[in-house]
């Protein structure tokens, strides 16, 4: 998940919001002002309101913390995070690779889990000291303090549950790994409980609702649909990586490309070359040398009345700001790649020397072929369907 808005950097990695955050953020301040509100009458509405803001903003540190402790201990264990995003269920955190092996998976799975139970009882330890108590008239402090403890706890214990992409659902699929050593295998069996688990959430959401619960209702079954998703985009994750098992970017990727002079006219190109044989991504640069890539994507940022002027090395995407990949990558990487950096296509290089391209339509051809051997008469009604294999990810 790509953040919409970048807070910064903590431990070397990004943090950002979604925008869905906004909404959430400000649902739970409303629900804390009424909670609030309704425990405590003898608050002023500024210490109400004030009470709710700090204890918003203190429960989604609390998830930061959370996301930072998968973070740390994949990076303990070689497997690096991207980032950091906060949205409408939580927040996710973005690893560069996946676990290589189950032990790995396993104590970054926990590592979330354990960070909240110990934010919880700590929270739950200071507003002991300061009198909290069920019953007892409390003030704001211990008030927050309190509401902390016992959501950041409840946070835990959601996270355990074993529906993938749960931590408890990570979990599953590294002890299911560690037995079987199949790791795909265990993805897979991981994936199906999390989508029984999502169907579960689901249907007790719509009962609640029609029960009379209200918006909780509607938000566990939005909760669900939100793991059924997830679930089920693992699972494909799974075939397509297995399909693509194998297959090396230099067994799929375009060596005829066609380079154009960066000094070309936007208008040359597309009169030439882009109406005419309807490719979409050129080189730029000379044989064997390359210095960016044009795609229409660039294209339609520049006006139409400047095309006639513009040179194309003014508009292109230089090397330096692109990710390439090997001749000798695997093609599933390459697909991850894509997916995380939202591309269609990679320059394929060696050393300095531009190889070819590879996008997502060569390694749409590879699953198509594969997928018509399987089973030439649903892949001929239907045809596979392609979307880049999820960055692994933990969601709180």
């Amino acid at each position: 998940m790509k953040p919409s808005i970048t807070l910064g950097r903590l431990f070397g990695v990004e943090i950002g919001l979604h925008y869905s955050w906004f909404i959430i953020a400000l649902l739970i301040t409303l629900s804390l002002g009424g909670h609030f509100g309704e425990t405590n009458p003898g608050w002023s509405r500024a210490i109400i309101w004030t009470s709710a803001v700090v204890t918003a903003v203190l429960f989604f540190v609390s998830i930061v913390v959370h996301e930072l402790s998968h973070v740390l201990v994949g990076r303990a264990r070689a497997v690096p995070a991207r980032s950091i995003t906060l949205f409408a269920l939580g927040g996710v955190a973005t690893m560069e690779t996946a676990a290589p092996d189950a032990r790995t998976e396993f104590w970054i799975a926990v590592a979330g889990p354990l960070a909240s139970i110990a934010i919880g009882l700590g929270c739950y330890g200071l507003a002991a000291s300061l009198g909290w108590s069920p019953q007892s008239e409390i003030g704001p402090s211990t008030a927050v303090l309190g509401w902390l403890g016992y959501i950041n706890i409840s946070l835990a214990v959601f996270n355990l549950i074993p529906g993938f992409p749960l931590d408890g659902g990570r979990i599953l699929r590294a002890v299911l790994w560690a037995r079987s050593g199949d790791a795909d295998g265990a993805t897979m069996t991981a994936a199906r409980v999390g989508q029984a688990v999502a169907f579960g959430f689901i249907l007790i959401g719509v009962m609640r609702f029609f029960a009379g619960a209200g918006f909780g209702g509607l938000w566990m079954a939005f909760i669900g649909w939100f793991l059924l998703q997830a679930a089920q985009a693992s699972y494909a994750q799974v075939a397509v990586v297995a399909d693509l098992r194998g297959v090396r970017v230099r067994d799929i990727m375009s060596t005829d490309c066609t380079t154009v002079d960066a000094d070309m006219r936007v208008q040359t190109l597309v009169d030439e070359h882009l109406l005419r044989t309807g490719q979409r991504c050129f080189v730029v640069g000379a044989p064997g040398r390359i210095v960016g890539l044009i795609t229409s994507h660039e294209i339609k940022d520049v006006a139409r009345d400047r095309w006639a002027t513009t040179p194309l090395g003014s508009v292109m995407r230089p090397l330096d700001q692109l990710r390439t990949v090997q001749s000798d990558t695997a093609a599933s990487d390459a697909l991850t790649l894509m997916g995380r950096e939202d591309v269609n296509q990679l320059p394929v290089m060696s050393g300095t020397r531009f190889e070819g391209i590879v996008g997502r339509r060569h390694i749409l051809h590879v699953l198509q072929t594969r997928a018509e051997l399987k089973s030439p008469a649903t892949a001929r009604a239907a045809g596979p369907r392609i979307a880049p294999p999820a960055t692994p990810a933990s969601v709180a």
